[in-house]
């Protein structure tokens, strides 16, 4: 079964074809088609490819949703001062489908 690892958003995701993942948000509608360039390994059982074998090498996958992430909350609190503030944040994400490696 052939993967690969590509980076995206400062993150790195070991995916195959089909693969259904969560990525940093990227601009683009449900059904609209993505292309990650900046593949970093290939692999295909025995046989795999890094570096300057894969300049041209793609991933292609297809926007399934825009959606945001579990609440976190970011708390700070300073002991005997009667200080604590707490913030919450979700971020924005994308599910996008795996449709091709090449």
């Amino acid at each position: 079964m052939a993967y690969a690892i590509f980076k995206t958003g400062g993150k790195q995701y070991r995916v195959a074809a089909g693969d259904v993942i969560e990525v940093e948000k990227l601009d683009g509608e449900a059904g609209a088609e993505v292309k990650f360039s900046e593949v970093l390994f290939h692999g295909e059982g025995a046989d795999f490819k890094v570096g300057a074998d894969l300049k041209n090498a793609t991933v292609v996958a297809e926007v399934v949703e825009q959606i945001k992430g579990p609440k976190l909350l970011s708390f700070k609190f300073r002991r005997r001062k009667g200080y604590h503030r707490a913030v919450g944040h979700r971020q924005k994400l994308t599910r996008v489908k795996i449709t091709s490696i090449g």
